[in-house]
C-alpha cells in the first residue's frame, strides 16, 4: 500500500488536517499518471470524485459556444481539483486538463462520503478548501469588473506565484512554470498585445524579469499594489 509520502507529501490542500485522517485518506485514494493533454473531466460531466495533484500541472478552463477558451486557473503539486463535486454531487462546472505529465491521487465521491460521514472533520476541512477557491473566484470576478488591465495582469502573476512561486534573495519570487504572454492574457481577460505592453513596461521598470524562460517578480509589492481594489 502506498504510504503518505507517496500520495500526499507536501499537499497544501491537506495542511491542517489531522495526520491520522491524512493517512486514512491515503489508503482510500487511487494513484494514477496522466500524459500531457489528457482531459480529466469536462464541464457537465458527473462529479464522481476529486484529484490531488502530486506532480505536474493542470489547467482549469471553460469554453464558450464559439469554442473560445477562458482560463480560470493553473494548479500544481499540492493542489486539489474537482473538490466541489465531493460536497454538492452536481456535474462539473469547468473542464480540467493536464498541461504536462502529472501524477495524481483520485478519491472517489462514494468512498469520500463514507469516510467523511465517520470523520466530520474531513467535511470541515473540504469546506475550507472550497471557501478558498471561492474567494479566488470572487477576486478574479472583482478584478475583471473594477481593475484596469495592469491590475488584472498583476493579479494573474501573483496567483501563479502562489502556486508555482520559488522564493529568491531580496524578496524576489520566481514563477517556476513556463507560460506565454498569451497564457497571462487569457487569465487577465485581455488581448495578448495589450498584456505584452504592460509586461514590457514592467520589465523596463525592473518590476519583472525573465530568468531562463521563467517570469521573476522582482518587486512583489508593486504588483500587490496594482492588484489591490
Amino acid at each position: 500500500m502506498p504510504n503518505v509520502q507517496v500520495l500526499f507529501d507536501n499537499s497544501f490542500s491537506l495542511e491542517g488536517l489531522a495526520e491520522d485522517l491524512v493517512l486514512k485518506l491515503n489508503t482510500l485514494a487511487r494513484p494514477m499518471t496522466v500524459s500531457a493533454g489528457t482531459i480529466l473531466f469536462e464541464s457537465g460531466d458527473p462529479g464522481n470524485g476529486c484529484y490531488f495533484i502530486q506532480e505536474g500541472s493542470m489547467k482549469v478552463f471553460m469554453l464558450s459556444a464559439d469554442g473560445d477558451e477562458q482560463l480560470l486557473a493553473v494548479l500544481g503539486a499540492g493542489d486539489v481539483v474537482g473538490e466541489l463535486a465531493l460536497l454538492d454531487g452536481r456535474s462539473r462546472s469547468a473542464t480540467v486538463s493536464a498541461l504536462k505529465e502529472s501524477k495524481l491521487a483520485f478519491l472517489e465521491k462514494a468512498t469520500f462520503d463514507r469516510f467523511a460521514d465517520e470523520n466530520p472533520a474531513v467535511y470541515r476541512h473540504m469546506l475550507k478548501i472550497v471557501g478558498k477557491r471561492l474567494r479566488h473566484a470572487n477576486d478574479a470576478l472583482a478584478a475583471r469588473s473594477f481593475l484596469p488591465l495592469p491590475g488584472r495582469v498583476a493579479q494573474a502573476l501573483l496567483q501563479l506565484a502562489e502556486t508555482f512561486g520559488k522564493p529568491l534573495d531580496g524578496g524576489r519570487i520566481l514563477v517556476h512554470y513556463k507560460l506565454s504572454q498569451a497564457d497571462i492574457a487569457n487569465m487577465a481577460g485581455a488581448a495578448r498585445e495589450n498584456v505584452s505592453r504592460v509586461l514590457n513596461g514592467w520589465k523596463r521598470e525592473g518590476v519583472v524579469t525573465r530568468i531562463s524562460g521563467y517570469y521573476c517578480i522582482e518587486k512583489p509589492q508593486t504588483l500587490e499594489a496594482a492588484a489591490s481594489l
